[in-house]
């Protein structure tokens, strides 16, 4: 019973100092957290991008046609 109460009791431990650092450091998780935001976004901006280039694309292929 000792040894499965030190195994709980030294897990606690390492979550207690794992909170610890994020609480100390949370700035960099932001940091991370806005780059990843920044970057989905860029994605999306991209994509978007990219369809209207097949918009447009579409477009002249049927214009070139019709003359």
């Amino acid at each position: 019973m000792d040894v499965l109460w030190e195994i709980v009791v030294t897990v606690g431990h390492t979550i207690e100092q794992v909170l610890a650092y994020v609480e100390t450091h949370h700035w960099i998780f932001g940091a991370l957290a806005a780059g990843y935001i920044f970057y989905l976004h860029d994605r999306a901006v991209h994509a978007r991008f990219d369809a209207l280039d097949k918009r447009i694309d579409e477009v002249r292929k049927r214009l070139a046609v019709d003359y």
